[in-house]
């Protein structure tokens, strides 16, 4: 049995790189423009309504293609946790005897 998942586990709510941000941004924009030609081309070879509904999603497709491209993961980390100082114990410190005063 695998101990070791395929991926890691996250733990935190840290952004995704940027090379995997660029990815996936690069993924979406390749698949609206792929969506945007299969429009065009059906808008070739049918008629009537469907054809003109067709030329609109052409026509307005790299407007959403560009901005699903250009929206980027924008999520803040509100930092590490900090806990209450008074959550802690506090440590005690011992006086020097006398006789171990000439210790060093």
């Amino acid at each position: 049995m695998n101990q070791h998942p395929d991926q890691p586990v996250v733990i935190t709510s840290a952004r995704v790189s940027h090379s995997e941000d660029l990815r996936r941004r690069q993924a979406r924009y390749l698949f609206s423009m792929g969506v945007r030609t299969v429009c065009f081309v059906l808008a070739i070879v049918t008629s009537g309504p469907l054809r003109w509904a067709l030329v609109a999603g052409a026509v307005f497709l790299p407007y959403v293609a560009v901005v699903l491209a250009n929206a980027t993961d924008r999520r803040t980390s509100a930092g590490p946790v900090s806990f209450p100082v008074e959550d802690f114990p506090l440590l005690e410190t011992r006086s020097a005897s006398a006789g171990d005063s000439d210790k060093v």
